[in-house]
């Protein structure tokens, strides 16, 4: 039986980005449900999936699985020979630990740049808390790519992607969209993550989503359905 996964707009939901470009990079397959998020009647769509309430959720079969770190779990059990986690135990558990870091933290990153792919990519002047979050990110990127990413000899955080990628693929459009000031090793990181098929899928995807929320960048003009860099 196929999985299912349920996920919101793939422009805004950063949380449903994570398990979806994992299964893709994994070659996982699986349906997909998209649901409209700050539409009217979102939230009884989305819980007639899951009575918490929220994307993404994982259905397999007749159980559902919800929340991105406890479905990438689920899905390494699953199919273990996808390799979402490292083989090696020193770094399985670093990337256990930065996923984690990232599913609990950085809060005002999150808060001041929300993930929405339409926005024109440009700097923007930023807060104190979200620079010390743009360089803990920044630091846990190279360490990871020195320690273990560089030495597995591919470009991502463990050398093949994986979970920990997945965890951060809204963050490196974050940092792409809104112009952070990031290392070399970062940007190169950031670079091959875009690069790849599953980001770009669900990159034109989301350019040709019909849903706009309120936003606010006032000297951009939308359309709906059509985003309009001034």
């Amino acid at each position: 039986m196929a999985l299912t996964l349920v996920i919101g707009n793939k422009n805004y939901s950063s949380w449903s980005l994570r398990p979806w470009i994992a299964m893709k990079a994994a070659g996982i397959a699986f349906d997909e449900v998209v649901i409209p998020l700050y539409e009217p009647g979102s939230a009884e769509e989305i819980a007639k999936y899951s009575p918490a309430g929220k994307v993404p959720i994982l259905i397999d079969g007749d159980w559902a699985v919800w929340d991105s770190i406890a479905i990438l779990e689920y899905l390494a059990e699953r199919f273990p020979d996808a390799g979402l986690w490292p083989a090696d135990p020193r770094a399985r558990a670093l990337a256990r630990s930065v996923s984690a870091e990232m599913h609990g933290g950085f809060q005002p990153l999150r808060q001041a740049c929300t993930m929405n792919l339409w926005l024109p990519v440009k700097a923007r002047p930023q807060s104190e808390a979200v620079l010390a979050n743009v360089a803990r990110i920044d630091a846990l990127w190279c360490d990871c790519r020195a320690r273990f990413g560089q030495k597995a000899g591919g470009p991502f955080l463990f050398g093949t992607f994986g979970a920990a990628d997945a965890m951060y693929a809204p963050v490196v459009a974050r940092f792409h969209t809104y112009g952070l000031p990031v290392s070399a090793t970062a940007r190169a990181y950031m670079d091959a993550v875009m690069a790849t098929s599953a980001w770009r899928e669900w990159y034109d995807a989301a350019m040709q989503e019909t849903w706009i929320m309120q936003h606010n960048e006032p000297d951009w003009p939308l359309v709906r359905g059509v985003p309009v860099s001034p």
